[in-house]
């Protein structure tokens, strides 16, 4: 009905900043349609390793968001999707949908991943850059949301192998397209960026010379859920890397690719890596940036620059790398440069390259701009004002994180905050009538006399903690306690995936105790709470140790007394 609003909004894009504004606005309690063209949301930051400057791990960052976004009531997922027209006004706009067929049901699927276990085809797994194969069916990564595998028709020999072990009986392959129509009062573009793919840069040899990377890539090697299980290699031989150099503003600030722009983070996220190689590396590992200018002008980034210079022992060398060379011999990637304090050319040998690409805006933007009738600007990013950073040039659709133009995660979030307020603010009216309230199971009576039945889970949070506990010996270790009946380590506790574990745990085993020992309380203990409230169980049954920040960041070069310190709090917890 013209005239009338909608209390509900389109967010385009499932990366952090789409995630966060989604959060913000059911919370606010206004209906939300979370839409991704990817098979699971997460974005580019479910891909990273660490995030600067504190080089907290960005998976434990992201999870508790993914599996909020995953189970909140108000919140719906459209994922392999995309919008292809808007009509109407602010307050009332009707969206049709594009939803690509996942040849999976949904809503049978399970994600228990024995389709992906039998399948006899092997295809590349764009999540991890190309570095390893995936099946033709497939989940987009471990901790993906929603846990709902896919299947690659382009790979599939149509051998029905899935179909045959699929106990749900999820396999569709007669799935369609299909078209929907979405009823919002404001729309949220928040779709990201890609990262510049520098083939056209033959001068850095980039798939020519198999150890040149790009800096996603890197972060896929650094990643413990990564290609090599966060074991720092380089790929054409899997050897460690002793000498690795960075190359600062591939394909940005270049006039030759279209991209004059500074791409904001290039400079901080090969700190980041350059830091974060010297500590997986089981040797001593040398790091080189090559720059034109160091521009980390965020807060503590100067300071973190300075760390990695003093502390990590990381060279800077300013200077604008012409052209690579490799050794057929032993792979090596050869450098030559010129050194700016002598006035000389400069040869060096590198066993691996990083090239710190740029941001250019997301696959599919142009279509996009045009199904939302909004304007671009001369980069192809989306269109804004000076005094309205947030405001598109279509009046009841916002933007927000780098599809408005290359920025962090921080600035990201802080935007998504601020799109969602404008987006509530037109539809204010309608707030909490398109709400659904949130039914958990009847609570467990666990009695004062009745023996503690506990179960400990332990977190290795990638290579945060067991990169340096002993993981494996605290469990065996908790499993001695009193009162635990159960206990097991896992990669990412927080993730989606666990979490139905842990609901499945405390039926199993009757639980009426669960302890975690992962990283910190402040971001995760709502998350395990809600999990505990899911299961049947009081809430506040739940105890969490944070042994990341206490024992394996505190520790970091004494690994026998962070595992022991480790024992000692999940005993305290």
């Amino acid at each position: 009905m013209p005239g009338q609003k909608v209390g509900a909004v389109l967010v385009v894009g499932g990366g952090i900043a789409g995630i966060q504004a989604s959060l913000d606005l059911a919370e606010m309690g206004f209906k939300v349609y979370l839409l991704d063209r990817a098979p699971a949301i997460g974005g580019v930051m479910s891909q990273l390793d660490k995030t600067f400057p504190t080089n907290d791990c960005a998976t434990c960052i992201l999870a508790p968001k993914l599996v909020e976004a995953g189970r909140h009531p108000n919140i719906t997922l459209i994922t392999n999707a995309e919008v292809i027209g808007l009509e109407g006004e602010p307050g009332n706009f009707t969206v049709k949908v594009r939803v690509r067929p996942r040849y999976i049901d949904p809503e049978k699927c399970t994600g228990c991943g024995l389709c992906a276990e039998k399948c006899p085809v092997e295809a590349i797994d764009e999540f991890n850059q190309g570095l390893s194969p995936r099946p033709a069916i497939f989940i987009r990564y471990p901790q993906a949301v929603p846990r709902v595998f896919m299947i690659d028709r382009e790979k599939c020999i149509g051998c029905g192998t899935c179909s045959e072990v699929c106990r749900a009986g999820a396999v569709r392959y007669d799935d369609q397209e299909r078209i929907v129509e979405l009823k919002v009062g404001a729309v949220i573009l928040a779709p990201g960026f890609q990262p510049l793919k520098p083939k056209a840069l033959t001068e850095f040899g980039y798939g020519r010379y198999p150890n040149v990377v790009t800096s996603i890539e890197f972060e896929r090697i650094l990643s413990a859920s990564g290609p090599f299980g966060g074991l720092l290699v380089r790929p054409s031989d899997g050897e460690i890397p002793r000498r690795i150099a960075f190359i600062q503003c591939v394909g940005s600030r270049d006039e030759r690719t279209g991209v004059p722009y500074c791409s904001s983070v290039c400079c901080m996220y090969s700190i980041k890596q350059a830091v974060i190689a010297r500590e997986h590396a089981p040797i001593d590992v040398e790091c080189t940036i090559f720059y034109m200018d160091m521009r980390t002008y965020g807060k503590g980034f100067e300071a973190y620059r300075n760390r990695a210079e003093e502390e990590y022992g990381v060279r800077f060398v300013r200077c604008r790398v012409p052209r690579i060379y490799e050794d057929p011999r032993t792979h090596n990637l050869i450098i030559r440069y010129l050194d700016l304090d002598t006035g000389t050319i400069k040869e060096e040998e590198f066993d691996l390259v990083v090239l710190a690409v740029g941001f250019r805006p997301p696959e599919g933007f142009e279509e996009l701009a045009r199904a939302l009738g909004i304007e671009l600007n001369e980069f192809g990013f989306c269109k804004t004002s000076e005094f309205g950073p947030l405001e598109t040039s279509r009046p009841g659709i916002f933007v927000c994180g780098a599809f408005s133009g290359p920025k962090d995660i921080p600035d990201s979030v802080a935007e998504a905050s601020g799109a969602a307020a404008k987006a509530a603010s037109i539809i204010a009216s309608e707030r909490g009538k398109l709400v659904a309230r949130k039914e958990y199971p009847p609570e467990i009576e666990v009695r004062p006399d009745e023996e503690p039945r506990i179960g400990v889970f332990i977190c290795h949070c990638g290579v945060n903690i067991g990169g340096i506990i002993n993981v494996k010996e605290v469990v065996e270790y908790a499993k001695t306690l009193p009162g635990v009946v159960y206990a097991e380590d896992n990669l990412y506790t927080c993730s989606q995936d666990t979490q139905e574990r842990i609901k499945k745990i405390i039926r199993e085993y009757r639980l009426n105790r669960v302890v975690v020992a992962s990283c910190t309380p402040r971001t995760h203990e709502p998350l395990f709470r809600e999990t505990l409230r899911e299961a049947g169980l009081n809430p506040y049954l739940f105890e969490m140790a944070n042994i990341r920040d206490q024992c394996s960041w505190v520790h970091m070069h004494e690994p026998e007394k962070a595992t022991e310190k480790a024992k000692d709090l999940v005993r305290s917890a």
